[in-house]
């Protein structure tokens, strides 16, 4: 492995041993349920949003390595941000994931930049993604569970 694939799995594997910003929020003005069936990833994400910005996250699940993982990254990416550019965010993970070619934004994405070899794992884009369709619900008030299926 390359020295930053080494400190991207280092950083993977820390955030699934060491999630960050893991539990309920009360009060939270946004909420949603997300399930990945393949991998039995299940998710519930709080957001406390105040006028246009993100102002604090967590979340309650289990589920492997990827997906707790960037969830937990997610979370930390995602604090202070406005809605504008937590879905900015959230169309450029999708990009690093799914596309062949993605034109990566290093600066916008900073540790997200870790998943980028998750793109070569088709089931285990739907891990990594998992929390990012469960905020997209959350933050259009969706109330059915997000599903990966």
């Amino acid at each position: 492995m390359t020295d930053i694939a080494d400190l991207y799995q280092e950083l993977i594997l820390d955030h699934n041993a060491r999630p960050r910003n893991n539990g309920t929020l009360t009060p939270c003005s946004h909420q949603a349920e997300g399930y990945n069936p393949l991998c039995g990833d299940t998710l519930t994400l709080y957001l406390q949003v105040e006028g246009d910005i993100i102002r604090d996250v967590k979340f309650v699940g289990s589920g492997c390595a990827i997906s707790t993982a960037s969830t937990s990254l997610m979370t930390t990416a995602l604090k202070g941000k406005t809605l504008a550019q937590a879905e900015s965010l959230y169309r450029a993970f999708h990009e690093l994931v799914t596309s062949e070619s993605p034109r990566a934004d290093e600066a916008l994405l900073g540790k997200l930049m870790a998943f980028a070899g998750v793109r070569e794992f088709p089931s285990r884009v739907k891990c990594a993604t998992l929390a990012w369709h469960t905020l997209e619900a959350a933050l259009h008030a969706r109330k059915e569970p997000v599903s990966t299926e």
